[in-house]
């Protein structure tokens, strides 16, 4: 049985490229995550001959965006034409990686720009604002094929639903009418009719029946108004529908509203606006990561991040992260199949790239990023299943040169 999660080490775009050329189906991915190096000037070298503050800066931006273009490029090679790609980002360089997804992706591909709130307290050192937050950029292969589902179960509040019918169920009501004035009986005519209702009992139909009034859609001020649904959807679901008095700006009249039901599995569509109460903060994936590893890594990102982008997909999804590092996204993909039941699998990549000398992680014995990954992904499969394997790189596709090899995972834990 195929691991939940498998590890690839070695240089990105090697791997990358490897994927794209190995024409294997399970090297089609449905959902990219990545947490690319964030260019803050410690992260990654530059090499320039601009002169002045002003040119060195523009040499780094450009430096890195000329890093991600080649990785871009293959990865929409290998994203499903259904799939989704999400980036974080801080303020240094979204608006240059905007410009760059723009370019390898196509702008009518953006789906969001999320602000994710990290950082609840805001950074206090330095000059200037307490930054809380950072971005997520979310483009799509094909906007017009994508699957993503820009709503979540978690964010269904049951209290937003305080009716309750005598049965049990949940529900509010909300106006049948279309509160949007663009929407008007010269706008939409074909919206605009009456229908019947008892405001006793809070039966309504398209045809007048014993107890019944005539019911016409109108704005508070009086002035006519549309229906949100048809005549014909309002004839199938009268069930979901209920009159009762209201007292607007010209005295009390009948209206019509529709029953919105809580229902088990409803989903409530996300905001671009993601608080830390919600999806975890830095210290909280500090201390997720310490309970595995101990204090080995400085800024991972929570799990509740990646399993709130995990929920806008499909729970059979094949993920990728080819910026691994500590490995949250393969943990995120264990404890959403657990949660849900899901069969998602995820490919994690990252470079033998050596840990900073007298840092926690190479006190803890930790040589490279890539162990931090590995040992990650391990202690999650130990303690909470899902497997574990390796891929080693010669075994992902075909190299530049050519060269073949046969496809291979080497599980290391059941």
């Amino acid at each position: 049985m195929e691991p939940w999660n498998t590890f690839v080490e070695g240089d990105n775009l090697d791997v990358l490229r490897r994927l794209a050329r190995s024409g294997r189906p399970e090297h089609r991915f449905d959902l990219i995550y990545i947490d690319p190096p964030y260019n803050t000037g410690s992260a990654f070298a530059y090499h320039d001959d601009l002169r002045g503050t002003d040119g060195l800066r523009a040499g780094r931006h450009r430096a890195w965006a000329e890093m991600m273009r080649p990785r871009f490029e293959v990865a929409r090679a290998v994203l499903a034409p259904a799939g989704a790609i999400f980036v974080s980002i801080d303020d240094n360089e979204a608006a240059h990686l905007r410009l760059l997804m723009d370019e390898v992706f196509g702008e009518a591909n953006l789906l969001a720009q999320v602000v994710v709130n990290l950082n609840p307290k805001g950074r206090q050192l330095g000059r200037g604002f307490a930054t809380s937050h950072e971005y997520l950029l979310v483009y799509a292969r094909d906007a017009r094929a994508c699957v993503l589902e820009a709503s979540s179960t978690e964010a269904v509040d049951p209290a937003d639903f305080p009716l309750r019918t005598p049965d049990g169920r949940a529900y509010r009501r909300l106006p049948l009418r279309n509160t949007n004035k663009k929407f008007n009986p010269v706008t939409a005519p074909t919206m605009h009719f009456p229908v019947w209702g008892d405001p006793e009992s809070g039966r309504v139909g398209v045809e007048p029946f014993a107890g019944a009034v005539e019911i016409h859609p109108v704005f508070g001020d009086g002035r006519p108004a549309v229906w949100r649904w048809s005549a014909a959807l309002i004839a199938e679901r009268p069930e979901d529908l209920v009159c009762r008095p209201v007292r607007g700006r010209l005295g009390e009249r009948i209206d019509v509203f529709q029953r919105d039901w809580l229902h088990p599995g409803r989903r409530k569509k996300l905001t671009t606006i993601w608080l830390a109460e919600e999806i975890g903060s830095t210290d909280a994936a500090v201390a997720e990561l310490k309970a595995l590893l101990g204090h080995v890594f400085e800024s991972p990102k929570p799990t509740a991040l990646l399993r709130r982008i995990l929920g806008t997909m499909p729970d059979d999804v094949r993920v990728l992260d080819f910026f691994a590092g500590s490995g949250t996204t393969g943990h995120a993909i264990v404890l959403a199949n657990l949660a849900d039941g899901g069969t998602r699998r995820g490919l994690s990549i990252n470079s033998a790239e050596p840990t900073r000398a007298g840092s926690n992680a190479a006190r803890e014995g930790f040589a490279t990023v890539a162990d931090i990954t590995r040992a990650r992904l391990q202690a999650v499969a130990d303690t909470l299943g899902g497997g574990y394997g390796e891929m080693p790189l010669d075994e992902v596709g075909p190299d530049p040169s050519g060269t073949t090899a046969a496809p291979a995972v080497r599980p290391t834990s059941g």
